[in-house]
């Protein structure tokens, strides 16, 4: 009986197409992307007899072209290309490259992550290209069963976005090599995902849902001991509401147990105001950074965008009560809610500088696509951008009832400049120098000295300092895939989406969230 053919699979999270055309690469990026070793780890060596080989690739961090070699057939073996945590900005890189890899003779390529899940990409699809509208853990098996027979079919999860209950796979980390690649061995580790709340302008209800599910806490401290072995030194909880998770003080508690002495940074909602215990709990496990959505300090503009759970008058509480605990605060911030004006953002930007959280990061509101307020803004005729590649946060992409597209990016890199001053910087390390002193310590100082002069430098040369990492490097570009697209996919650009309804499964499970809330 004939041995099964071998099957390669490469996992590729793609970069975008910056202002200039150009791919979007770092010497130095700032993480590593949480979905590539995530479904990596979910690859079993062998599917139905045929053995697995796997390759990944963060495209953000991949300077040199060679992996762009694996994107070509092989004698005696099948290729899987998946393009894994594609969102809107990314999607055109994801076409030309699964494009490109077709066009070489590659037997299967799929699609997946918040664009597919949440856009109807239909007009693409039937084109030799699969389209996953799932989690990872509804299609992949199938995903790798299809393709070591030599076809896929041209969507997987339809009907079911999520899974009610996680049982993902002990992380398998990425090499040293490989970490090396970034500005520090950080890896990101989902302990739960879901999030309450209703916000119109965020995609991790439509990606994720609201039902907050937590993997099995053996996984995640198991995921954390082989991250530790392999020479990781910081985990970013990849969780939307860290502070929401139900076993969160359970798998504190075990990290305080087993002496892990991995620092980590996490998300929490503004409610953490009201945990203290919780925060010291965060603490004494190795928090040195919480990230928080303080997104404005404007009531109008937070009920606008549903976010009735931030109460600004509370945010001097949160940053006080990380400082208690030696912890670095980061508020997000959103500009361009559409009550607010050139006269309040300043106001917004003073209030935060009076605030005085450890950092800062910046954002243009942005309509993404399989949002509500995507569809709510698209129905009023207020997107006037038609390039995908440009709804990343960071442009303007539609029409501000108050403010210019050029005001708002000014506002936006005078926010990282004025913030990130170096007489602020100083006095900031200084506080930190003076506090608590443990093995968190260290990751505290480079956060507030790297990402600190990160932001300052990109706003000196307005770029974003968010966008994946330092150190560009320019290697390929749209043009050099625009014929192979047009091929492939008959369009030039892909037009803007329309958002994809839930299945009522997934309603059903979205609606039994929103009674827990």
């Amino acid at each position: 009986m004939a041995s099964a053919v071998p099957l390669r699979v490469v996992i590729v999270k793609p970069s975008k197409y910056g202002l200039d055309g150009c791919v979007e690469r770092f010497r130095w990026g700032f993480m590593p992307n949480s979905t590539v070793a995530h479904l990596k780890s979910m690859t079993p060596a062998a599917v139905e007899g045929s053995p697995c080989e796997v390759f990944a690739v963060d495209e953000y961090v991949h300077t040199d072209l060679g992996y762009l070699g694996l994107l070509a057939r092989e004698e005696g073996r099948r290729t899987l290309l998946a393009l894994v945590g594609v969102q809107s900005h990314q999607l055109h890189r994801a076409l030309d490259l699964a494009a490109l890899a077709r066009e070489r003779g590659v037997e299967a390529a799929v699609i997946g992550g918040p664009h597919p899940m949440t856009c109807d990409t239909a007009m693409l699809q039937g084109r030799g290209v699969a389209f996953a509208v799932a989690e990872a853990e509804n299609v992949w098996p199938a995903i790798l069963r299809d393709a070591a027979q030599g076809e896929l079919r041209p969507v997987y999860g339809e009907g079911e976005r999520w899974q009610a209950r996680l049982e993902p796979p002990v992380l398998v980390p990425p090499s040293r090599r490989e970490l090396r690649r970034y500005a520090v061995p950080l890896l990101g580790v989902y302990p739960a995902r879901g999030c309450p709340y209703s916000c119109n302008f965020c995609s991790v209800i439509k990606i994720a849902g609201r039902a907050v599910r937590s993997q099995p806490l053996a996984t995640t401290l198991a995921s954390l001991r082989a991250a530790r072995d392999a020479g990781v030194r910081f985990i970013l909880f990849t969780a939307d509401n860290f502070n929401k998770i139900p076993e969160v003080e359970t798998l504190l508690d075990a990290m305080i147990d087993e002496g892990l002495r991995l620092p980590f940074f996490a998300q929490c909602d503004t409610q953490v105001y009201k945990q203290e215990a919780l925060v010291a709990r965060m603490a004494a496990a190795g928090c040195f950074q919480m990230f928080v959505g303080a997104e404005s300090f404007s009531r109008e503009a937070l009920r606008e965008a549903a976010k009735h759970h931030n109460h600004p008058e509370r945010y001097r509480q949160i940053v006080e009560l990380c400082r208690a605990h030696g912890i670095t605060s980061h508020f997000s911030n959103i500009l361009g809610f559409p009550s607010d004006s050139e006269g309040t953002i300043r106001e917004h930007l003073r209030a935060l500088d009076g605030l005085g959280p450890d950092l800062a990061s910046f954002y243009i509101l942005t309509p993404i696509p399989g949002t509500e307020q995507y569809e709510d803004f698209l129905a009023a005729g207020l997107i006037d951008e038609t390039n995908l590649d440009r709804f990343d946060g960071t442009a303007v992409t539609w029409r501000h009832p108050r403010l210019s597209g050029a005001a708002l990016r000014d506002l936006l890199f005078r926010g990282y400049r004025e913030f990130h001053a170096a007489r602020k910087v100083a006095g900031r390390l200084a506080r930190l120098a003076r506090g608590r002193r443990d093995f968190r310590l260290a990751g505290s100082l480079f956060a507030v000295t790297g990402y600190s002069a990160q932001a300052r430098w990109s706003a000196l040369r307005r770029e974003h300092p968010m966008a994946g990492g330092t150190g560009r490097v320019r290697r390929d570009r749209e043009a050099d895939y625009a014929a192979l697209r047009r091929r492939r996919f008959d369009i030039a650009r892909a037009p803007l989406p329309r958002s994809l309804a839930l299945s009522a499964a997934d309603e059903e499970l979205n609606r039994r969230a929103k009674l827990a809330v």
